[in-house]
């Protein structure tokens, strides 16, 4: 998958075409509405494109793309990534964060010892994955309570914390790490896909 870069997030794919003037469905990871107001947004293989509408659909919404006013040239689009420039993002709700700001954070465990560093969030579907950089390697570690708690400065992601419930063995620390009981996901250690 190619990307624009560090500074941007993925926003999801598109599906296919949306009527028959150039329309695009996109799956959206997360919330739509992050999607309705921006101005462009980067296609993988395909550079930054001018977002002329966008309209919500179920699920993700539908976009108007510059130069794109076919249905023929929609479908050749599908199964492409779509990025946004994470300063076109809006402001999330008080509480809340999106997942680009988890990267380079460290992850710490109960008593502030660094651990690892997130480069990356994943979704995997039925659960979100943070991609840890750490001593042995890189491991998926599942984005959820009670295993993991965000901490904020403010508005803003300070670090991640793991929690005395997370499974042994998520980060490669323990000997018995091969054991599906131990571990919920371990990725690769050569890096992810990007």
């Amino acid at each position: 998958m190619s990307g624009p870069g560090d500074d941007h997030t993925r926003l999801g794919h598109f599906l296919g075409p949306h009527g028959v003037q150039g329309a695009v469905k996109l799956y959206v990871l997360g919330s739509a509405e992050q999607v309705l107001k921006l101005p462009r947004v980067y296609v993988e293989d395909r550079g930054w494109l001018r977002v002329r509408r966008a309209e919500p659909l179920v699920p993700g919404v539908a976009l108007h793309l510059a130069g794109i006013t076919s249905r023929e040239g929609a479908e050749t689009l599908r199964g492409l990534n779509v990025f946004a420039a994470d300063s076109d993002l809006p402001a999330p709700e008080e509480g809340t964060y999106y997942y680009h700001e988890l990267r380079g954070l460290w992850v710490l465990d109960e008593a502030g010892t660094q651990l690892g560093e997130v480069v990356d969030v994943e979704d995997s579907g039925h659960q979100d994955l943070l991609v840890v950089r750490h001593a042995e390697g890189e491991s998926f570690v599942p984005l959820q309570a009670p295993y993991v708690l965000v901490n904020l400065e403010g508005r803003r992601p300070a670090s991640l914390t793991l929690t005395g419930e997370t499974p042994a063995g998520l980060l490669g620390d323990d000997g018995d790490a091969d054991s599906d009981e131990d571990i919920v996901a371990q990725g690769p250690t050569d890096g992810p896909e990007e």
